[in-house]
């Protein structure tokens, strides 16, 4: 088990939910905090509260690249590809996940036993989710320790 793994289950026994453990992830690895931006990835957990939307696992992942790759104030720029990142994720994740569970949605994902699956049946995503989207980043260009 990696560090990065340990620090998953860390998080997750703390109670955040997997798109919060994604995106606190990468600020850890950029040395920050941002306890404003953790509580707003709250927002896509268990499919948007109902399981009815996309994974948060997956919404998570988009916003880790938007937080390198997307602007953020006037001044900036996204980067040249950051559309083509967020759709290799999501094509990745699409057949990742469909193939295992039917979909994406997250109530698909957990089945009957909704949020209450989640914390099981989820890591494995969250975990592959996190390094795809790492990967996605190097690929363009970006070290986990960017901050712009």
């Amino acid at each position: 088990m990696d560090d990065t793994t340990i620090r998953m289950m860390q998080l997750a026994a703390q109670g955040y939910y997997c798109s919060q453990i994604i995106v606190q992830l990468a600020l850890e690895a950029r040395r920050q905090e941002n306890p404003a931006l953790v509580r707003a990835m709250a927002g896509p957990a268990y499919g948007c509260g109902g399981g009815l939307a996309s994974c948060g696992a997956l919404t998570g992942g988009c916003c880790l690249l938007a937080l390198y790759a997307a602007k953020g104030q006037d001044t900036d720029s996204e980067a040249e590809h950051f559309l083509v990142m967020l759709s290799t994720l999501s094509d990745w994740f699409e057949q990742q996940v469909s193939r295992k569970y039917g979909g994406i949605v997250c109530e698909t994902i957990t089945g009957e036993d909704g949020p209450a699956a989640a914390r099981q049946r989820c890591g494995t995503i969250v975990a592959d989710t996190y390094a795809k989207a790492m990967e996605i980043l190097v690929s363009q260009g970006f070290g986990p320790y960017d901050v712009s």
